[in-house]
């Protein structure tokens, strides 16, 4: 029987098998491939953390920003790229935010076309598989120089002597805000002037110049930035206070009583009035009203009133007090001396004064009146 010479042992393959397997492995692989395809995997930059912008979001200021993490085939390159958002932030990409002219560095300068928008940094990674960009979160409002966003206000109670305070308003803008003040006295007639007074700081005293008068203020507002000057509103009429006793009538006047008159104002006699204000009859009683108020025209309680013809031709007409409105009502009698002409007229003269007060002193008023007479035939 003939022998197979050099065949191999148990569990050894013949060198040609060999040959074989190797090339049934590389046509399975061929199959498994796409055509043109590597055995290696594509590394386009990937970005794995976001940029990250620091800096405060004020005009003037250096905002900065990171690259962010990415992944990727080395060598990757990083382009950056500033852009203007709306008050929303815009898209999480920039992408419909608007391009800086030239802001294309790590860092950022923000200038007055900045104000009032919010920047985000957009970067994008380059590498020889490919690119991506990514943005970073928007920043802050960015502000500028200071801008009102609530108008200034008064404090404080407008009488003489009294210290009212300015309210600067409520502002924006870069800080820290400093403020500094200008007060103004005006007319309340229509096309007076106003003019300056006091000094620059936020209280204001006020003196007796003042009364009868509105006033006002201008703040203004300074920051690294710039400065902003914004009027006030015009105050209430500047009064002196209250007098002693002094009660608010349901007229709305305010009654004081004779003592309160100080030395430097005197009595005023209004108002006077006749019933009939015709005397047609030497007979007839005439009632006569008279009011009484102070040259600071408050209406004044328990006054006296003295009222008389001149010549004498009436009785009646002393020694009674004002009521809290200032009134007092006397009848005054005809005499037998009174005229008897058809068509003349009788003088009166009318006096308030003060109890305690000297005759020809004080703090009294006085006025001549007259009423017309008009007899029958």
């Amino acid at each position: 029987m003939a022998r197979i010479r050099n065949a191999p042992g148990p569990g050894r393959l013949h060198p040609g098998a060999w040959l074989v397997l190797v090339a049934l492995a590389a046509a399975v692989v061929g199959l498994l491939l796409p055509a043109g395809a590597s055995t290696a995997e594509a590394a386009a930059p990937k970005n794995t953390a976001e940029p990250a912008i620091s800096g405060r979001a004020e005009q003037g200021r250096t905002l900065s920003t990171t690259r962010g993490t990415w992944s990727g085939t080395d060598p990757i390159t990083y382009a950056h790229r500033w852009v203007r958002c709306g008050s929303s932030g815009g898209q999480p990409d920039g992408s419909d935010c608007i391009t800086i002219s030239g802001a294309t560095a790590s860092k950022y300068v923000l200038t007055s076309a900045d104000v009032g928008f919010r920047l985000r940094a957009r970067v994008t990674a380059t590498n020889a598989d490919g690119s991506a960009t990514v943005a970073s979160n928007p920043t802050a409002t960015v502000v500028g120089p200071p801008v009102l966003t609530s108008p200034p206000s008064f404090g404080g109670t407008f009488l003489t002597g009294s210290v009212v305070t300015a309210n600067p308003g409520t502002w924006i803008g870069r800080q820290p805000i400093t403020f500094s003040y200008k007060w103004r006295r005006c007319p309340t007639t229509q096309g007076g002037s106003c003019v300056t007074v006091g000094g620059t700081g936020r209280t204001y005293r006020l003196t007796s110049a003042d009364v009868a008068h509105r006033l006002k203020f201008e703040v203004t507002a300074r920051n690294a930035a710039g400065t902003n000057t914004v009027p006030s509103g015009e105050s209430p009429v500047v009064s002196e206070p209250l007098p002693a006793g002094a009660v608010r009538l349901p007229s709305g006047e305010v009654s004081i009583p004779a003592a309160s008159v100080p030395g430097s104002h005197r009595l005023v006699v209004a108002e006077v009035r006749f019933s009939p204000s015709l005397v047609a009859n030497r007979r007839q009683t005439i009632t006569v009203r008279i009011r009484v108020r102070d040259t600071r025209s408050y209406v004044v309680r328990d006054a006296f009133v003295f009222v008389r013809s001149t010549p004498r031709v009436t009785t009646g007409g002393d020694r009674s007090l004002t009521a809290a409105d200032g009134w007092i009502t006397y009848e005054l009698v005809p005499l037998v001396t009174f005229p008897t002409r058809a068509r003349t007229a009788v003088q009166f003269f009318v006096k308030a004064y003060r109890g305690g007060d000297p005759a020809l002193g004080g703090v009294y008023g006085s006025r001549l009146v007259q009423v017309p007479v008009r007899l029958g035939s």
